[in-house]
């Protein structure tokens, strides 16, 4: 793949992108309970393919919750051949701006580092019989 091009440069138009580069903002300290919410709304979302939550599959990298309700979260995916790379993105983003006092959900689909499986939680590992 070209150095400048990334995944989301050979998907159809309107998969996965935003059409802009989405920048993490500075903490301000942030909001515990507005933030465990999110973390709450997070493991709502699955990988269709592995049935357990994108946080105990260890695939959210940054969490930034802050005081104005800013929610910035950098993710990755198993693979970057995952056949939801398009959609899962924009799952995340949904279930971040449902939660009652966020005004502005952010989420950077990232590659590096990539994803392994050590990233995965002991329950997520002994959910899918790792362990």
């Amino acid at each position: 793949m070209p150095e400048d091009k990334d995944l989301f440069d050979f998907m159809p138009e309107g998969e996965g992108d935003t059409g802009e580069e989405v920048e993490r903002p500075e903490s301000d300290g942030g909001d515990p309970a507005l933030q465990e919410q999110v973390i709450e709304a997070l493991k709502t979302v699955r990988d269709p393919e592995i049935p357990v939550n994108l946080v105990d599959l260890g695939l959210i990298y940054d969490l930034v919750v802050n005081k104005d309700g800013t929610v910035y979260v950098e993710m990755t995916l198993t693979t970057p051949a995952c056949p939801v790379a398009g959609a899962l993105p924009g799952q995340v983003q949904q279930a971040v701006a449902a939660v009652p006092g966020v005004q502005d959900s952010r989420v950077k689909l990232v590659w590096t580092p990539p994803w392994t499986r050590d990233r995965m939680s002991e329950e997520a590992k002994l959910e899918l019989g790792l362990l």
